[in-house]
C-alpha cells in the first residue's frame, strides 16, 4: 500500500508541475504577443482599388444570351454580364 500512496504523490507533484509550466508558458507568450504589438504594430495595408468591369464583346455576349434563351425555353433573360 505504501507504494501505492508513493506513486499517486509522485503523480499529483508531475501533473501540478506539467500544470504550471503550461500557464506559464501561456502568460508568457500573451506577455510576449502583447510587447511585440506595442513594438511593432501591424502594418496597414492599402486597400485594392475596386476593378471596372471589363467590357464583353458583342459576339460573346450574344452568344451567352442565345444560350439562355435555348436552356430556359425563351423564358430567361439575360441583364448584365460582368467579367471576374
Amino acid at each position: 500500500m505504501g507504494n501505492f500512496i508513493y506513486a499517486l504523490e509522485l503523480m499529483g507533484i508531475g501533473m501540478g508541475t506539467v500544470f504550471v509550466v503550461l500557464i506559464l508558458v501561456i502568460e508568457l507568450g500573451k506577455a510576449l504577443i502583447a510587447i511585440v504589438n506595442k513594438i511593432a504594430p501591424e502594418e496597414e495595408k492599402p486597400q485594392p482599388k475596386a476593378a471596372t468591369p471589363a467590357a464583353v464583346m458583342p459576339n460573346v455576349a450574344q452568344a451567352i444570351a442565345q444560350a439562355v434563351n435555348v436552356i430556359t425555353g425563351g423564358k430567361g433573360k439575360v441583364d448584365k454580364i460582368e467579367k471576374q
